[in-house]
């Protein structure tokens, strides 16, 4: 099995597809149509590289992460996508997605966001290359993101609150179909996660590849060797486990680690724990796994990390549960609490609430001294030093 490519209608093994209002069938075609095309043209190639070179500050390093690989007796790297300009892996799509928006005409962006991250890069790029920007954005994480949110009206952008339902990112994305449905000639919808109607999971896992093809070559100047034994993740949608598994997905020896956010318990009601939880269902525009209630309503998820609190995944990681390809494992909001302030004061990095899900799970992996061991560190802590000092204060 192609682990890395969807089929030509977009699906992973059993995931994916695209379930469309009729209103959007003519933008997702012709996205579909010629999203490759123009991904391929060595134009666009180029300017891409050079903005993920100039712009983005790539490649981003991999630190061997000395006291924790001492700690664990096994070499841990870190994929340090936390120095990024605007501090995530977010940029790395956006980047692309607004460069496709404009080969296809587009004049107006819109995108939805959870921790901000996403809506941060998104206004960043409109501001770039000067084109409107509207984000959707969940009122309960507008009030916990408050910074975030800051930095994207600075950056020009309108952030329009999701009052509905949860109010976190289920809703913001809600919100943001709506709007694309009203707007669809001259509208782009930069999705944030490899989630979505097809041809989006593919194109957003395509457009944050960089990270590993970036660790491969890395890996073997500090290694000899481009194949680590682990590739460890947070997954919410699943951007950046997507980037920083793409180029390992069909190496079956490489072990590759999604980590959910278990909120305060798998079985606690207030979790997004999708692939432990979740029923395969159909949610913005896929078939995936969501959890769902006997008769199919949306579960509303809990996570103490805004870019987690989502009730599905991406079809792709959907179809590496099902076959069994990746191991997931999920950490409660303690546990990434923990793992967050262990890393801060082991190595000196503040990690996103979001990163620190996958650091959580390293003690439970028995890792060997000849073990290679990356973690995708995806955004750095900013964001999130209300909540830490909440916990301090506690």
């Amino acid at each position: 099995m192609n682990y890395q490519q969807p089929s030509e209608q977009g699906y992973y093994g059993k995931f994916g597809g695209a379930y469309i209002p009729e209103m959007l069938h003519a933008n997702v075609e012709e996205l579909k149509e010629q999203y490759l095309q123009i991904m391929h043209e060595p134009s666009f190639a180029e300017e891409f590289r050079l903005l993920l070179k100039d712009y983005v500050g790539r490649p981003t390093p991999l630190f061997f992460a000395e006291r924790l690989s001492n700690e664990l007796n096994a070499p841990v790297y870190l994929k340090r996508e936390d120095l990024c300009h605007t501090g995530a892996h977010k940029i790395n799509n956006t980047i692309g997605q607004i460069l496709l928006a404009r080969k296809l005409g587009k004049t107006r962006i819109i995108a939805e966001t959870g921790a901000g991250q996403h809506g941060v890069a998104t206004a960043t790029v409109c501001a770039l290359k000067g084109m409107e920007c509207i984000v959707y954005m969940g009122e309960k994480d507008i009030e916990r993101q408050a910074p975030n949110v800051a930095r994207m009206k600075m950056l020009g952008a309108t952030v329009v609150p999701a009052t509905s339902g949860s109010k976190t990112l289920k809703d913001a994305t809600n919100e943001a179909i709506r709007d694309w449905i009203n707007h669809p000639q001259n509208t782009h919808y930069i999705i944030g996660s490899v989630v979505g109607p097809h041809p989006y999971p593919d194109m957003v896992a395509r457009f944050q590849s960089v990270i590993s093809e970036e660790i491969r070559i890395q890996l073997k100047e500090k290694t000899g060797n481009e194949l680590p034994t682990h590739v460890v993740a947070c997954v919410g949608g699943g951007s950046n486990a997507a980037g920083a598994f793409y180029h390992y997905l069909n190496e079956l020896s490489v072990q590759l680690v999604a980590v959910e956010a278990a909120g305060h318990g798998v079985n606690s009601g207030m979790s997004a724990a999708t692939t432990q939880l979740g029923k395969p269902g159909i949610l913005h525009g896929s078939k995936s796994l969501v959890m769902q209630t006997a008769d199919g309503q949306v579960v509303e998820p809990h996570s103490i990390s805004a870019g987690l609190d989502y009730p599905g995944v991406g079809p792709l990681h959907a179809n590496l549960f099902d076959s069994g390809r990746g191991t997931f494992l999920s950490a409660t909001d303690d546990e990434a609490l923990e793992a967050a302030f262990h890393l801060s004061r082991t190595e000196g990095i503040i990690p996103a609430l979001e990163s620190a899900h996958a650091l959580s799970v390293l003690s439970r992996l028995n890792l060997t001294p000849s073990d290679r061991v990356v973690v995708c560190l995806s955004g750095r802590g900013d964001k999130d030093l209300d909540t830490y000092m909440k916990a301090m204060n506690k």
